[in-house]
């Protein structure tokens, strides 16, 4: 079993967490409030009533929760590897394109169960627009932190109310991670050119960059419908009876262009931190298994 994996993925998934929160926050107000018409005046209307520090609300237990669901992304990815080029008898051989998109598949859909408590917690605060250095005749957020909004959950929903969207989540990330690291594998394989020479950090960044743009084009319909399941009922009454209904009535109220509302922002967030993810992975991989500082490139056949 490859441990190192997950230790690498681990360090690389709280990298990519400080770099793109900002924007993962913006993301997330323009997919479920409505007064939030764009990115730009979302960021104005963010800065101008709660600071920098909200585009920073919940983020202490995605960094938490994410080193753990990265570490499980590419642990299970790498492992599975392993496993399907032992059950086609080809150990040493390269992985052919089908093994890596299995592969990142099984990845995905693996972290959703350690991904969904955190996941939902982190959406909830980063809607809540009230700030906490409001007068006293403003409105006070309803949740005071990342561990009271998880206890609030808790107590008003249950157990059951930290998985909700994990439908949508695992749908979500199970084909954009499948998307993410066959078209970072192919990248690499490309400028590798059949060779096993080492990859250089600038054509690791870029890769990694790209594959995350390629991963979000793929998963933001579903992100879009996760965050409304996560959000409905927090604060008004409930609009949707499950999956199936709030896609429904999310195409019939606003159209199915609402789906990719939130790419642009996705692609802008996903390039600068899968670059980092991916280049902090690697370096450590490296250095983990072999003291190196280069990367190696992932083995991929194409065919």
């Amino acid at each position: 079993m490859h441990f190192v994996d997950f230790v690498s993925g681990s360090f690389a998934g709280a990298c990519g967490v400080a770099v793109g929160y900002p924007l993962d926050t913006v993301k997330v107000r323009i997919q479920t409030q409505k007064q939030f018409t764009g990115i730009y005046q979302c960021v104005v209307s963010t800065l101008s009533k709660e600071g920098l520090y909200g585009f920073f609300k919940g983020m202490t237990l995605p960094i938490a929760t994410v080193s753990m669901t990265s570490s499980v992304v590419f642990g299970t990815y790498r492992n599975t590897l392993q496993c399907l080029s032992h059950a086609r008898g080809a150990s040493c051989s390269p992985n052919t394109k089908l093994e890596v998109f299995l592969s990142g598949l099984a990845g995905g859909v693996a972290q959703t169960s350690v991904m969904s408590p955190g996941d939902i917690v982190k959406v909830r605060l980063q809607c809540q627009t009230e700030s906490m250095r409001g007068t006293p005749n403003m409105p006070k957020p309803k949740y005071h932190g990342p561990v009271h909004c998880l206890l609030s959950i808790i107590k008003e929903e249950g157990i059951l109310g930290l998985y909700r969207g994990a439908l949508p989540l695992m749908l979500r990330d199970g084909p954009s991670y499948a998307t993410y690291f066959l078209t970072y594998s192919t990248i690499c394989e490309w400028f590798a050119d059949g060779s096993k020479k080492k990859i250089d950090w600038y054509v690791v960044m870029p890769a990694g960059g790209i594959a995350g743009m390629a991963g979000w084009t793929v998963g933001t319909p579903m992100d879009v419908i996760k965050a409304r399941l996560q959000m409905d009922g927090a604060w008004e009454k409930k609009k949707y009876r499950g999956f199936f209904h709030c896609v429904a009535e999310t195409v019939r109220v606003e159209g199915a262009g609402v789906f990719f509302r939130s790419l642009g922002i996705n692609c802008l967030r996903a390039f600068p931190v899968n670059m980092v993810v991916f280049f902090t992975y690697e370096v450590l991989r490296g250095f983990l298994r072999a003291g190196s500082e280069s990367v190696e490139p992932p083995q991929l056949r194409l065919e």
